[in-house]
C-alpha cells in the first residue's frame, strides 16, 4: 500500500494571500525570515488579514537561511508561551522548514531533535495548531511537502525531517510574492525544482499519481525558468506553479542521492567561509547523478522518457540521456551556476578557484560520503551506491569529471 498526501487546501494565483481572511482561530504565530517579506509589504498584509479574521497575531522573525536547531528550539519556546492555534510561515524554504520543526516541538515539548529526524516517525500533530505555508520562492515547494531541512551547525550537517504529519494544512501559492526574488535566487530555486521533478520521476517510490506531476513540472520549467531568470514576470508566475507541482510529486515519490549529497555538502565547508547553496548544489550534482543512475536499466529508461517529453531528440536511450545531461548543463550556464565544487565561488558564482580547497575536500570526503549514504533521500534512489562509489561520485562533482562507473 502506498500513500499520496497533499495540503487540504491550496490557494493559488494573484491575490491568493487574501485567503487568510477566511481562517478560523484565536491566535496565529507568523514565522518569517530576513526582511524581504516586510520590505515588500507582504508581512503586513499577512498580519492584517489574520487580524481581519479575528485572530491575535504574534511574530517570530529573523529565521536565518539554512535554519539551525537552535532557531527551531527558540521558535518552539515562543509558541509554547503564546499558544497559537494557527502557525503561519511566510517566505522561502527556510522559514517554512523551520516553522514545521517548531510545530513538532510545540506539540510535543519533550521530543528531541534526534527523534524528530526519525524518518516517518513523528507522532500525530494538530492537537494544538494547524499549519499554513506561504511560499515566496519558486523551488523548495515546502508549502506542499512532508519535508523540512534543518542544519546542525555543530556537526556541519543538514538533516531532513520527513513525515506526512508536517505536510501543511493550507498552502498559499501567490505569484506576487515570487516577483520579489533576486535573480540569483530565481536560478537556484528553479534548479532545485527541476531536480525535485527529475528525482521524483526516477525514484523507486514513483507511481501513477506522481509521474504526471513530475513530467508536467519538468516541461514547465524547461519553458519558463530561463526567461523568468531574465525578468519575464509571466514566466515567473508559471515557475511558481511549476515548482509546486514538482513538490507534490517528490513529497509522495521521494527523492534521491542528488539531495543526499546536497544535504551533506551544504554546510560541510562553512568554516571555509561559505555554504554551498542548496539549489546550486543540486544543479551541479544532477548531471553527474543521472550518469551514475543510468547504469540502472529502469532508471535509464525513465531518464530517456524525460528527454522524449522535453523533445530533446536522440534515437537510443544512451543518446537521449546524454542530451538530457547536456541540456541541464546548458541551463546551469544560462543561469550562471558553476558545474562543480572546485569552481564554486564564495558568492555562488563560477570562479577559477572556489572557496573549498582541494585538500580540505579530500580530507572530509569519506565522512561526507558516509553521511550522504545515511541521508533519508538515499533509500529511494534507483541505484544504491556503496561508500566507495559515493566518494567517487563526489569527486566527479568536485572536479567536473565524467562518471564512468
Amino acid at each position: 500500500m502506498a500513500r499520496f498526501t497533499l495540503p487540504r487546501d491550496l490557494y493559488h494565483g494573484k491575490g491568493a494571500l487574501e485567503a487568510l481572511k477566511t481562517f478560523e482561530g484565536k491566535k496565529a504565530m507568523v514565522c518569517v525570515g530576513g526582511g524581504s517579506m516586510k520590505k515588500f509589504g507582504f508581512l503586513d498584509k499577512t498580519v492584517n488579514y489574520l487580524k481581519e479574521a479575528g485572530m491575535e497575531v504574534e511574530l517570530f522573525e529573523g529565521i536565518e537561511p539554512d535554519p539551525s536547531v537552535d532557531t527551531v528550539m527558540k521558535g518552539a519556546e515562543a509558541m509554547l508561551k503564546f499558544g497559537p492555534d494557527w502557525i503561519v510561515a511566510i517566505g522561502g524554504g527556510s522559514p517554512i522548514d523551520a516553522a514545521k520543526a517548531m510545530w513538532i516541538k510545540y506539540e510535543y515539548p519533550d521530543i528531541t531533535f534526534e527523534d524528530m529526524c526519525k524518518v516517518f516517525g513523528i507522532p500525530s500533530l494538530r492537537r494544538k495548531a494547524r499549519f499554513c505555508a506561504i511560499s515566496s520562492t519558486s523551488g523548495t515547494a515546502t508549502e506542499v511537502t512532508a519535508f523540512s531541512i534543518i542544519t546542525d551547525y555543530n556537526k556541519g550537517i543538514k538533516y531532513p525531517i520527513a513525515d506526512f504529519e508536517i505536510t501543511p494544512d493550507v498552502a498559499i501559492v501567490d505569484p506576487e510574492l515570487a516577483e520579489t526574488m533576486p535573480k540569483k535566487l530565481v536560478a537556484h530555486t528553479g534548479m532545485d525544482a527541476i531536480t525535485h521533478a527529475v528525482e521524483a520521476y526516477v525514484s523507486t517510490a514513483h507511481c501513477s499519481y506522481t509521474d504526471p506531476l513530475a513530467l508536467h513540472a519538468i516541461k514547465m520549467i524547461q519553458n519558463d525558468l530561463v526567461d523568468s531568470y531574465n525578468g519575464d514576470m509571466e514566466k515567473r508566475a508559471q515557475m511558481h506553479d511549476a515548482q509546486c507541482l514538482a513538490g507534490m510529486a517528490f513529497s509522495n515519490a521521494l527523492l534521491g542521492i542528488v539531495h543526499s549529497m546536497a544535504h551533506k555538502t551544504g554546510a560541510a565547508f562553512a568554516d571555509k567561509g561559505a555554504h554551498i547553496i542548496h539549489g546550486a548544489a543540486n544543479a551541479m550534482y544532477l548531471p553527474k547523478v543521472i550518469a551514475f543512475n543510468a547504469k540502472n536499466p529502469e532508471a535509464a529508461a525513465r531518464y530517456a522518457e524525460i528527454a522524449d517529453f522535453m523533445k530533446l531528440g536522440g534515437n537510443t536511450a544512451e543518446e537521449k540521456i546524454k542530451l538530457l545531461i547536456a541540456y541541464l548543463r546548458k541551463m546551469n550556464d544560462d543561469l550562471n551556476i558553476p558545474h562543480c565544487i572546485k569552481n564554486y565561488g564564495a558568492d555562488s558564482y563560477p570562479a577559477d578557484q572556489g572557496f573549498v580547497p582541494e585538500e580540505v575536500f579530500l580530507e572530509r570526503l569519506h565522512d561526507i560520503a558516509v553521511n550522504a549514504i545515511g541521508d533519508a533521500c538515499t533509500g529511494s534512489n534507483p541505484r544504491q551506491p556503496s561508500v566507495e562509489e559515493m566518494e567517487k561520485l563526489l569527486k566527479c562533482c568536485y572536479y567536473d569529471t565524467e562518471v564512468d562507473f
